[in-house]
């Protein structure tokens, strides 16, 4: 391995240039020439919206189920699931989150309503 005195300059300026690039974090993105293009940048802003909205009400509605069932509040742990249930089929239906996991979310806050039905 080479101590840094014996580096030679393209060397250290490649060290240098790797460095900067670690730093910087995400790289630029490029306006794109095209008008399509223009057109689909501006689509993709409204649309990565709209899903940051949807994926958070899916994550809002199971959370919510979820303090119930922990509050051990039987009625509205149940008031809750339904409405969470229309929130994830609607979700899992335009694909924001994959219909198996919708599923397996739903099973999940299910059987936990339940054993607190029972308990």
């Amino acid at each position: 391995m080479l101590i840094h005195n014996q580096l030679s300059n393209h060397q250290e300026r490649q060290i240098v240039c790797i460095r900067h690039k670690m730093a910087s974090g995400k790289p630029k993105k490029k306006n794109p020439r095209l008008a399509s293009g223009r057109k689909r940048a501006r689509q993709d802003v409204k649309l990565n919206a709209a899903n940051t909205s949807l994926r958070s009400k899916y994550r809002t509605a199971v959370k919510n189920v979820e303090k119930a069932v922990l509050a051990g509040d039987k009625t509205k742990a149940t008031e809750l699931f339904a409405k969470m249930q229309a929130v994830v089929d609607t979700i899992a239906d335009k694909g924001i989150f994959h219909k198996n996991k919708a599923a397996r979310d739903k099973s999940r806050l299910s059987s936990k309503v339940k054993a607190l039905a029972l308990a």
